[in-house]
């Protein structure tokens, strides 16, 4: 099986590297959707040993994935990883084996308790919306960590823009009547946003790009096969 690792990443220059060495131990490619970093985000990913697909524009993560498939190729098995998770990433073996194995379409990772940085009202009003939606009922609907079949990343495109885009995925691949599942990842390290000025506009624009991912999903009943 081919198995491709696809990093969203904004000045990520920090972590990148760890991110993408960590990742090549169990993936055939890495491939870092640089979007429109102001660092040398992209420099250390190609250095690592990633390749590279940079956009000089801020496009927003779930439409700089999107874009970045297109150019990629065909995989078996992708995953997503987001590019502060240095050399934490190595656990997300884990999700790919779930879905080689054929026990998920969707593996999803969680996060160990105390990882977050706001007050959770984004997380808890995202999780009500997947459930509202698909009956899926997720603990962790907005980490970007999570691996697909071919199949079920084809059932949800095109992806949603920005920070809809987790959202959005969990809602279309439940409604495809994919096999979706959490694992816990000890371990697993990201940055959270902080409960200062920049982590309540962080939060403040996720919030508003899953109310639109999940608007659309509303009005569509496209992906549903209940």
């Amino acid at each position: 099986m081919r198995i491709v690792g696809v990093v969203p990443a904004h000045d990520e220059v920090a972590t990148i590297a760890e991110t993408v060495t960590a990742l090549k131990a169990f993936t055939d490619e890495v491939v870092v959707v640089d979007d429109g970093s102001t660092d040398r985000t992209a420099e250390e990913a190609a250095t690592a040993g990633a390749r590279v697909l940079r956009s000089v524009a801020h496009r927003g993560k779930g439409s700089a994935m999107e874009g970045a498939l297109s150019r990629v190729g065909s995989a078996d098995v992708w995953l997503f990883a987001d590019g502060d998770l240095g050399s934490s990433a190595e656990a997300l073996d884990r999700l790919v084996d779930e879905v080689v194995a054929g026990r998920a379409d969707l593996a999803l990772a969680v996060f160990s308790p105390g990882q977050g940085g706001g007050f959770g009202l984004v997380k808890r009003t995202a999780a009500a919306a997947v459930h509202a939606l698909s009956g899926f009922e997720p603990r962790e609907p907005l980490s970007g960590q999570r691996a697909l079949s071919a199949r079920c990343l084809e059932a949800c495109r095109p992806l949603a823009g920005g920070f809809g885009v987790e959202t959005a995925m969990l809602i279309d691949a439940a409604r495809a009547g994919m096999r979706v599942i959490e694992i816990d990842v000890p371990g697993l390290r990201h940055r959270p946003s902080g409960r200062d000025l920049r982590g309540f506009l962080h939060r403040g624009r996720q919030g508003f790009d899953i109310f639109i991912a999940v608007l659309r999903r509303m009005l569509s009943r496209k992906h549903d096969s209940r």
